[in-house]
């Protein structure tokens, strides 16, 4: 798709264009197991964490939720009936919405939700009046319409574009890990562990911004903001990677692009030796496959493994040390076949 004019769009408030209902306190913990979804702060499955039988409490299909607490601005159309918790607002249109206009609109509200954060939380009466923009007609209204057709032309084109990443999906093969071992991130040959710098994103200044500052995200190499330098503290250099320890994003570990500092609960894994970055790449996916099947973030998280008893897969030479050659090899073929989806999805872009 051509890249859209945003010259002439116009601002409205979302409590305008919607009415923004809480959801509920509830726990998946006491609600049965059913068919109806059960929509939390969660950035993945279109927010749905549990598949429930309870029928209080339901909101109604077309509508739009948005995470103020935890995974906040996660924004997605629900286009079935189904329980919120209390760490989601429930948009309800005031205006004819088709599914089309709802997903044009869902990533310009999740634009808005940059300014908010797990700390400072994004709530009803902020949501009330802040700021959207979009299209409008000659009378200045919002052009449903064109949304309408914009949104279905591209969800044509992902839908070929998925078509042709799912022919690429049938030629890849699952790795056979049958004879790797397990190493900790201390051993040698690995990393020194840093504890980060433990800031406060809140709390710093972006006048000059210079530093990226990496936090508990699973996106954008975790980098959720760039931020002044600070006298005193010495960003940690490009090439080292960082890794959550807790949260709704533990166990994402990135290979950072450009100096950085950490917010709390990210250590940085410093490389014992000059570590290529396909090698990195390779450590940190398994990294984040090992923190997700066997931690839990608010349960178990890996704060008091990180150093004892934390350990992951690698594959071996036929000494027992790490294959240094394999895991390049592999990992640049993999970024060879993402190049090839990526080509796949020009289309969508």
């Amino acid at each position: 798709m051509a890249k859209i004019d945003t010259s002439s769009w116009q601002e409205f408030a979302i409590g305008d264009l919607f009415k923004i209902v809480k959801g509920t306190r509830l726990t998946k913990a006491c609600m049965a197991p059913g068919d109806i979804r059960f929509i939390g702060s969660s950035a993945m499955n279109n927010g749905c964490t549990a598949m429930v039988g309870n029928t209080d409490n339901m909101h109604p299909a077309n509508t739009i939720t948005v995470c103020y607490n935890g995974s906040v601005g996660e924004t997605f159309y629900q286009d079935e009936p189904f329980l919120a918790s209390d760490d989601v607002n429930v948009l309800y249109p005031k205006f004819d919405m088709t599914k089309e206009i709802a997903l044009f609109i869902a990533p310009l509200i999740k634009v808005v939700s940059i300014r908010y954060n797990y700390v400072d939380k994004w709530k009803r009466e902020d949501m009330v009046t802040d700021i959207i923009k979009l299209p409008v007609d000659t009378s200045g209204e919002p052009d449903w319409a064109y949304m309408d057709k914009y949104m279905s032309a591209v969800m044509k084109e992902s839908e070929a574009s998925l078509n042709n990443l799912g022919r690429a999906d049938k030629q890849k093969r699952a790795l056979n890990i049958n004879e790797w071992q397990r190493f900790h991130l201390y051993d040698d040959g690995l990393f020194d562990i840093d504890m980060g710098t433990k800031l406060d994103r809140v709390k710093m200044t972006q006048a000059n911004p210079d530093v990226n500052f990496v936090g508990r995200a699973n996106t954008n190499n975790g980098i959720t903001a760039q931020v002044d330098s600070i006298a005193g503290i010495t960003p940690y250099e490009a090439g080292n990677m960082t890794l959550s320890l807790g949260g709704e994003y533990l166990g994402s570990c990135f290979v950072q692009p450009d100096k950085f500092y950490t917010s709390q609960n990210v250590v940085v894994l410093i490389p014992k030796w000059d570590m290529p970055f396909e090698v990195k790449q390779f450590i940190a996916t398994m990294i984040f496959r090992e923190s997700r099947m066997y931690y839990k973030a608010f349960i178990d998280e890996l704060n008091r493994h990180i150093k004892t008893d934390f350990s992951f897969y690698l594959p071996v030479t036929s000494s027992g040390e790490p294959n240094w050659s394999y895991m390049g090899e592999h990992m640049q073929a993999v970024i060879e076949n993402t190049q090839t989806d990526l080509s796949a999805m020009q289309a969508i872009g």
